[in-house]
C-alpha cells in the first residue's frame, strides 16, 4: 500500500472510530501509534520511537513526552497527544516546555484528528508560538497528504523541512491577515485604497468613509467570482451531459455492480468475481458464510471481521494488485497480478491470512 493509501485509511477509521473512543490512551492507541507506523516509524523498536521520554530540564518533576521519534541517539521529532475530543490550543504550552528541554527541531500536538506542526524559527530550540503545519485528518487535501509525506523516515530531510517549513509559516501568516483586512479592514488597509483612488491623499474622515465600501467590495468581488465558476460548472455539465451519460453507460456495460455515489465507491464485478475465486479457495477451512466484503475508494477488502482481514484487491484498468497481511497485522504486502486467475497462485498466502485472522 502506498503512502496517500495509508493515509486516507486511517483518515475513514478516524470517521468510522471517533465517537467510541473515551480517553486519551485511546486515541493513541487507534489514531496515533497507527499514524506514526504509516510514517515508516517502527512503534515497538526503542531505537525509533521512544514512548514516555524524559523532557524535563531539572530532572526533578519527571516531565515526559508521550512518543519521540529518534534518529540514532538523539530525537528529531516530539509528539505530544491528547484525547480526540480535546482542543488542542489549551495544550501548546505544554509542547513548549518539552521541546526547550530536547534537541528535536520538530513538535507535533495532536488529538489524533488534527495534527499540529512546530519548529523553532523564530528563536532556536524556543518552539514558534504559531504552527507552520496544521493537517486535520477528517479534511485532508492533496498538499496534506505530500506534507505529511516529508516526515517520513524514507523521505526525512530536517533542512529541506525547515526550508518549506519557512514559507508555510509566512503564508499561514498571510492568510490570516487577509483573512482579518476582508472581515474587518484595518486603516492601513482602507488607506492603501483611498491613496491610490484620490492620488496619494487620505484622511481621517477618508477612513471611516471608506471602510465599510471597501468591505462591501471585497464581499462583492467574492460572490462574483463564486458566481462565475457556478455558471462555468453549470455551462460545462450542461455542454457536456451526453459525454457524461454515454460515460456511465459504459461503466454500467463494463461491469458496475454497485455504486455509493456520495461516497464514491464503485463495485465492480470483477471484485465480485475475484471474491468468489477467494471463498471458493478457502472454502475447505471455513465455512464460507463468514467470509465477507467491504468496498471503499482505495481497494476491496475480503474480510472475517472489520479488523480481520484476510486479502485487499486493487483492481483497475492500467494495474490489478492482491495484498495480504503480516507480522499480525503490523505490515502488509502487495503482489502485482495479471488476471483474476493469478489469484489461485497465492492461495497459501490466503491461507495464512485466514489463520491469522481466525486466532
Amino acid at each position: 500500500m502506498d503512502f496517500k493509501d495509508a493515509i486516507l485509511q486511517l483518515s475513514e477509521r478516524i470517521e468510522k472510530q471517533r465517537d467510541s473512543i473515551s480517553t486519551e490512551e485511546a486515541t493513541k492507541n487507534a489514531f496515533i501509534m497507527p499514524m506514526i507506523s504509516i510514517l515508516g516509524y517502527d512503534i515497538f523498536n526503542p531505537f525509533e520511537v521512544v514512548p514516555e521520554m524524559d523532557c524535563d530540564i531539572t530532572k526533578k518533576k519527571g516531565e515526559k513526552i508521550d512518543y519521540a521519534i529518534m534518529k540514532g541517539d538523539e530525537p528529531i521529532i516530539l509528539i505530544e497527544s491528547k484525547h480526540c475530543k480535546q482542543n488542542l490550543n489549551l495544550h501548546e504550552t505544554q509542547l513548549k516546555k518539552y521541546f526547550v528541554a530536547s534537541n528535536a527541531r520538530f513538535g507535533v500536538l495532536t488529538n489524533g484528528i488534527e495534527y499540529n506542526f512546530y519548529t523553532d524559527l523564530d528563536k532556536a530550540n524556543i518552539m514558534d508560538d504559531k504552527p507552520f503545519l496544521v493537517v486535520n485528518m477528517l479534511n485532508l487535501s492533496d498538499n496534506d497528504i505530500e506534507q505529511l509525506k516529508k516526515f517520513h523516515k524514507s523521505y526525512y530531510n530536517e533542512q529541506e523541512i525547515l526550508s518549506i517549513a519557512a514559507q508555510l509559516q509566512i503564508m499561514l501568516a498571510i492568510k490570516e491577515l487577509i483573512i482579518n483586512d476582508f472581515q474587518n479592514p484595518s486603516h492601513e488597509f482602507v488607506r492603501y485604497f483611498i491613496r491610490e483612488i484620490n492620488k496619494g491623499k487620505s484622511t481621517i474622515k477618508q477612513i471611516e468613509q471608506y471602510t465599510p465600501l471597501v468591505k462591501k467590495s471585497i464581499s462583492n468581488y467574492v460572490n462574483d467570482v463564486i458566481s462565475e465558476r457556478l455558471n462555468l460548472a453549470i455551462k460545462n455539465e450542461s455542454g457536456q451531459k451526453t459525454n457524461l451519460q454515454k460515460q456511465e453507460n459504459e461503466e454500467h456495460r463494463e461491469g458496475i455492480v454497485f455504486e455509493d455515489k456520495e461516497n464514491g465507491i464503485i463495485t465492480t464485478q470483477e471484485e465480485i468475481d475475484a471474491y468468489n475465486i477467494i471463498r471458493s479457495i478457502l472454502r475447505k477451512h471455513i465455512d464460507v458464510k463468514k467470509i465477507t466484503y467491504t468496498d471503499n475508494k482505495a481497494y476491496f477488502v475480503v474480510k472475517i471481521s472489520y479488523f480481520s482481514w484476510i486479502c485487499r484487491l486493487s483492481l483497475n484498468k492500467s494495474s490489478k494488485r492482491i495484498c495480504f497481511p503480516k507480522d499480525n497485522y503490523k505490515s502488509n504486502e502487495w503482489f502485482d497480478i495479471d488476471s483474476l486467475d493469478d489469484i489461485f497462485k497465492y492461495e497459501e498466502k490466503l491461507v495464512e491470512a485466514l489463520e491469522m485472522a481466525t486466532k
